[in-house]
Parts: structure tokens; C-alpha cells; sequence
């Protein structure tokens, strides 16, 4: 009887940190020294407004500052920085929770109108000790829309001797004619550091062992809250039995550890496949999910490409024991690298819901990870960055091996002769077909002439080269001029009317050509729609273009007038959730439908 008495008296005597540790003053508040800098100037100087609101995420000091506020106003003797001197008869009561200067209003489960309308009755009474009467109204959003009707008129002209704080997380949600009655304070979320610090000091003075490493992943977690990094600590202190490590901190916030994705980078750089599948396949048996994986790994990718400039190493936030691990990796492995392996993981970050075999989905990314270097290459020029698929090896075209022929020497003569021939009215016929203003005409003595001349077959491509090098057949490039391409735009539109396309010759006719350089011009049109009907002719009317000047360097933009433009509504297109939702607000009966059948959209 007397050990479970003594229990339960130890256990009668604990605190949570979070209470226990919580701030008395304003300088020993966390990571808020914007406002509580001012607030302490706006008492020293007597400058306090009659309603503050003070928002920002949960667990940053909102309540405790409000509470401060009100402590310190109504402090007897305040010490030079303007802070409250915990002795006197207001302090000792308010710390007790005694003091009648002070009311706290939880809007979340007092948000009606008769919650409202008793706080502004006891506004009307002037406080009996003390300088101020504080009305703490937490969570001010929760009050409904007459509520907050009901309290516009005393927040607006409340006595002068009332002081009205509002805290609340979701500052979008109060009206505006709240907002323009109040002095606004935003809190920002506690830096991983601060935490760590704050952290730091309490299990020194808890005696408690904890890692440095340990405190930041605790901080991590917290995002920025710093309740939450409080609550976290007792957990782990309770789970370790005070010695807090990295390990366990680990294990206990279910946490992969880095190290992992530091050696599944070295199996995706090194395209060890097996190595990396093996890896998740470890990983997943430990409980954590592929979206786990997923995420953690995003944000391993995300810290090496931080790290890649020493001007935002300040970004990273993790331990200091792994910030030179991060720099190292992060300057042997390519940018490019990093960023296509965040769109794969992002790509499938977005698939993983849907994806009926998840496991599948992570082992699909990871292979494309492992191929990654040898899948593509990222290289940079002046356009910007282009994506070339690479090949692994060229291999040179396959020929069936072709038997060789015994031929006596009669036959051969034979053969030659006939080779000639028809290599004689090959390359007259070929010369012929470049030849347009000058046919060459084709008789038994040009090919008597020729053939006198004609080497054996394999020699054939010497001929033609020498007849190209003879016969001045090759036209030259021909660049823009206002008279040519006047002329070229006419043919085209003659051809479009043959094609008996009127709509697009009527647009040809009405658009405007300008030269800006010798191999490139401008198609002035008038509106959208004539643009896009040239646009619906641009392969064509390019390779019109090049046949016309003989010139491949030939092109032209597209340019609609400033004065004539117009706009074409894109249709924008909804799911089938949304076209359920638009369906069964028209037509109720369709939701009972699905119900009864149990139908799935």
C-alpha cells in the first residue's frame, strides 16, 4: 500500500515539459523576438492598443505571449527592460492562477452569442486591483458568424481599463471588420536551431543524456512547433528511459535513417540494380511504406542540390555531423542528375494512390533511377537544356554473304561489254535529268563515245562526279527579296486554290509578308483565327519555301497585330468527381441511384 502510494505521489509530481518549461517573460520566449521586442516598447512607452490579434501555426507562443502581455501590464514593479518582476502580489497571483484580471476564453467550445454576450457583461466591471482587465479569447476563428457581430461593438470601444487578445491559427477565416479593430502580430515558426537550443538546455537541466543529432531530428519533426519537439522529448525520454540517442529517436519516430539514402544514391550512381531493389526490399520490412521512401528520399535529392552552392548551405537543415557527408556527395554527383531523379520520384509520388500495387510502383522508379546516366543525357546550350536519348553501342548493318561467281574469260569480256552499255546510258540519262534548259540528246555515236571511255562498273561513281564537275547544272540559293517571295507566296495560294481550299486562300491573301533578314521574314495576320489557319499550312508552306529559293535556311514567324487581337476561351476540363458533384446537385435521384446499386464512378 505504501509503494503504490509513493507511485502514485511521483507521479502526481510530473510535469509535462510543455507546461513545465513554459516562457514567464518575454526573454525567455523562443524564436519571437519581433514581437516581443515590441510589445515590451509599446508598455515602456504606455502606447498598448485595446485588441491585439495574434496569429501563426500552433505551438509557436501565441497563448504564452498573450499571457505575459497581460501579467506584465498589470506588474507593480516592472524592471528597466520592461519586464515583469515575478514578486509582487499581481505576479505571485497570476502565477498561482488566482488572479481576477485575467479571463480565458476557449472559442472552439464557447463560440455561440451567449458565450459572447456574458464576456462583454463582465467587461462593464472595472477591475477591483490592478491597472488591466485581459480578455483572452483563443481560437477566435471558432465563433460564428453572429458571435462575432455581438462582440464588434465592445472590441471597437471597450473601457479603458480592458484589453481584448485574440490568438488564432487560421487568420483568413475572421472578418475583416475584426481584423481593422486589431493591433495584427504574426508569429513565424521556431528554427530548427532555436529548438535544438531550447531542447539542449532542458535536458541539461533534466539531466537527461541526449545526442545533439537526436534533438534535431526531434526538431525536424516538430516542423517549427515547439510544443510538439516538448511532447516529442517526453515520449523518448519515457521510451529510453532517459538516454536519448539517434538510434532510438529513429526507431521510436519511425523514421528512416539517412544513411540508407546515402547508400541507395551509391547503388542508383553505380546502376547496381539489385543492390538498390534488395535495399527497399529491407526497407519495406522494417514497416516503412514506398511513400515513405518517397518523400524522404525527395528531400535527401532536394539537400544535395542545396548543397551545390555554398550560398544556400544555409538552407540545409539537417545534423551538423551530416552536413559534410551532404557537401561531399553533392559535388561528385551532375545537377542533371539530381533533377530528372526529382521528376521521377515526383512522378511517381503522384502515381503511388492510384497505383493498385504499390511496391511495384517504388521498384518501377528505382529502376529508372539505376539507368538513369545511361537513359539521358541533360546537356546545355543556348536554347536551354535538351533531353538526347543515348545508345549503348552502333552496330554495323548485317549483309548475307554473297557467293562468288567462276566466270571463264569469255564471259567476262561479254559481261564488261555489257556493263558499259548500260553504264553509258546511265549517266546520259542521269546528266540528261539535270540538265533542264540543254537536253542531252541520246544516239549510238554518244554512247560509241562513251563507252570507248567507260572503265569497268566499279568505278561508276568517278564518272558521275566528273560529269557533275562538267555539265553546270547545280542551281544556287537564292535569298529573300520583296519581288520572290511576292512571287512564292503567289504559286502557294495557287495551290491551295487547286486544292480548293478557300478558307485558307482567303487568310493567305488577307495576311501581310515583312523581310527582317536575308533567310527569314514575318506573316503579319489580323486575328487568332487567321493565324491559324497559315499556322495549319506551316509544314507545307516551309517546304514550298525551301524548293522555291533553294535554300533550307528559309523560315518565317508568326505575328498577329497588338490592335486586332483576340482571345480564344480554353475549355477547361473537369474529372468525374466534379461532373458527379455538378450532376447530383442538379438531379438529386442520381446519388440515391448509386447508393442503392453501390456503384463506383
Amino acid at each position: 500500500m505504501y509503494l503504490w502510494y509513493s507511485a502514485c505521489k511521483n507521479m502526481d509530481k510530473f510535469i509535462v515539459s510543455a507546461r513545465k518549461y513554459r516562457p514567464q517573460n518575454f526573454s525567455t520566449v523562443i524564436g519571437q523576438s519581433h514581437i516581443t521586442t515590441t510589445l515590451k516598447n509599446a508598455i515602456n512607452n504606455n502606447q498598448l492598443a485595446h485588441a491585439f490579434l495574434f496569429c501563426g501555426p500552433r505551438g509557436v507562443g501565441k497563448t504564452t505571449c498573450a499571457r505575459i502581455l497581460a501579467k506584465t501590464i498589470n506588474c507593480e514593479n516592472r524592471d528597466k527592460d520592461g519586464e515583469a518582476c515575478n514578486k509582487c502580489n499581481s505576479c505571485v497571483s497570476f502565477d498561482k492562477g488566482s488572479s481576477f484580471n485575467i479571463h480565458e476564453l476557449d472559442a472552439a467550445s464557447n463560440n455561440t452569442v451567449d458565450d459572447i454576450r456574458a464576456l462583454v457583461d463582465q467587461v462593464r466591471f472595472a477591475p477591483q486591483a490592478g491597472t488591466y482587465k485581459v480578455y483572452i479569447v483563443d481560437e477566435v476563428h471558432m465563433l460564428s458568424s453572429n458571435a462575432f457581430n455581438a462582440f464588434l461593438k465592445t472590441l471597437e470601444e471597450p473601457p479603458p481599463y480592458a484589453i481584448f487578445i485574440l490568438a488564432t491559427t487560421e487568420k483568413h477565416k475572421i472578418l475583416p471588420t475584426i481584423l481593422s479593430r486589431c493591433q495584427i502580430f504574426d508569429f513565424k515558426r521556431i528554427t530548427a536551431n532555436d529548438t535544438v537550443e531550447h531542447l539542449q538546455e532542458i535536458v541539461k537541466k533534466e539531466k537527461i543524456k541526449a545526442e545533439k543529432t537526436a534533438l534535431h531530428v526531434i526538431a525536424q519533426k516538430s516542423e517549427g512547433c515547439l510544443r510538439d519537439a516538448l511532447s516529442i522529448l517526453d515520449k523518448i525520454v519515457s521510451f529510453t528511459a532517459g538516454n536519448v540517442t539517434y538510434a532510438n529517436t529513429l526507431e521510436h519516430l519511425n523514421i528512416l535513417d539517412e544513411d540508407y539514402y546515402f547508400k541507395l544514391l551509391q547503388h542508383l550512381q553505380k546502376q547496381q540494380l539489385a543492390d538498390a531493389l534488395l535495399l527497399f526490399d529491407e526497407i519495406n520490412q522494417k514497416g516503412f511504406e514506398g511513400d515513405t521512401l518517397l518523400e524522404g528520399f525527395a528531400e535527401f535529392i532536394r539537400n544535395l542540390l542545396v548543397c551545390k552552392d555554398p550560398k544556400s548551405t544555409v538552407l540545409l537543415e539537417v545534423a551538423d555531423d551530416f552536413k559534410d557527408k551532404y557537401v561531399e556527395y553533392s559535388n561528385n554527383i551532375n545537377t542533371s542528375w539530381l533533377i530528372a531523379c526529382l521528376n521521377i520520384i515526383n512522378e511517381t509520388s503522384i502515381g503511388y494512390k492510384q497505383a493498385k500495387n504499390k511496391k511495384l510502383q517504388v521498384e518501377l522508379s528505382l529502376i529508372k533511377l539505376s539507368y538513369l546516366n545511361q537513359a539521358l543525357e541533360l546537356s546545355v546550350n543556348e536554347s536551354g537544356v535538351i533531353k538526347k536519348k543515348t545508345v549503348d553501342s552502333i552496330k554495323s548493318v548485317s549483309f548475307k554473304s554473297i557467293p562468288t561467281l567462276i566466270l571463264d574469260k569469255k564471259n567476262i569480256q561479254e559481261s564488261s561489254t555489257v556493263a558499259k552499255k548500260v553504264e553509258a546510258k546511265l549517266i546520259i540519262e542521269e546528266s540528261a535529268k539535270k540538265t533542264e534548259s540543254n537536253p542531252v540528246k541520246i544516239n549510238s555515236t554518244t554512247v560509241a563515245a562513251i563507252e570507248k571511255t567507260t572503265p569497268s562498273i566499279g568505278s561508276l561513281s568517278k564518272i558521275r562526279s566528273q560529269i557533275a564537275s562538267n555539265i553546270n547544272t547545280s542551281s544556287q540559293e537564292k535569298y529573300l527579296d520583296p519581288e520572290s517571295l511576292a512571287e512564292a507566296w503567289n504559286q502557294y495560294i495557287e495551290k491551295l486554290t487547286q486544292r480548293k481550299n478557300h478558307s485558307a486562300v482567303t487568310n493567305f491573301k488577307l495576311a501581310k509578308t515583312n523581310i527582317t533578314d536575308k533567310n527569314q521574314f514575318d506573316i503579319i495576320t489580323e486575328s487568332v483565327i487567321q493565324l491559324k489557319f497559315i499556322e495549319a499550312e506551316k509544314t507545307a508552306l516551309i517546304d514550298h519555301l525551301h524548293l522555291f529559293f533553294n535554300n533550307r535556311s528559309v523560315k518565317f514567324n508568326l505575328i498577329i497585330e497588338e490592335n486586332n487581337t483576340e482571345i480564344i476561351e480554353e475549355t477547361k476540363s473537369i474529372s468525374t468527381k466534379e461532373l458527379y458533384n455538378t450532376l447530383i446537385e442538379q438531379y438529386p435521384l442520381i446519388k440515391k441511384l448509386k447508393e442503392k446499386l453501390k456503384l463506383e464512378l
